[in-house]
């Protein structure tokens, strides 16, 4: 694989941002309130979906432009050429697995050190977020609808993270199982 100049100045996070800015172009706002709609992949913090596309439009991967906004004038990110040619270039790549971070795993680490009663019980609990997240995927569904060009792409991305979900019923169930009072 041959390495680029963008290798070092771009991270998953970065090509994530040129991502979401994508054909239409979005402001920071608008990152920041995509990723919270399913939750399920904001991992970064909410400044940094403010400081990242700044530092992008530095690098020249994006282009910045005032726009009218509710209140105030707003910055839209447009992605430029050399943007969409960092993301030609990071999609030639082959894809590797990403390490994961779970508190429901977490839970599980330190079990011996709680006690199962505890764990089984702040897992359990665990359903009603879910099933939050389940209610915001469905909410992603139907705004897909409004990025025809995306939405069969979105609709796969929303299948797996449901997929991701059931996998969280399914170690809630086991859990419930396996640490019961019948089972010790």
């Amino acid at each position: 694989m041959s390495r680029t100049s963008a290798d070092s100045e771009l991270s998953l996070f970065s090509y994530e941002i040129l991502g979401l800015v994508g054909r239409q172009g979005a402001g920071a706002h608008d990152l920041l309130r995509l990723v919270k709609r399913g939750r399920m992949l904001a991992w970064a913090g909410e400044s940094q979906y403010y400081t990242e596309p700044k530092r992008l439009a530095k690098l020249g991967y994006l282009r910045a432009h005032k726009e009218p906004g509710r209140t105030r004038e707003r910055t839209v990110y447009a992605l430029t050429d050399k943007g969409l040619d960092a993301l030609r270039a990071y999609a030639a790549t082959p894809a590797t697995f990403t390490p994961l971070k779970s508190d429901a795993l977490l839970r599980l680490l330190i079990c011996d050190l709680v006690g199962e009663d505890v764990t089984r019980e702040s897992l359990t609990a665990l359903r009603d977020d879910l099933d939050d997240i389940r209610a915001r995927l469905d909410e992603s569904d139907k705004a897909a609808g409004q990025l025809p060009h995306r939405q069969k792409y979105l609709a796969m991305v929303t299948s797996f993270l449901r997929q991701v979900l059931d996998l969280h019923d399914d170690l809630i169930d086991e859990v419930a199982l396996e640490l019961s009072a019948e089972s010790r």
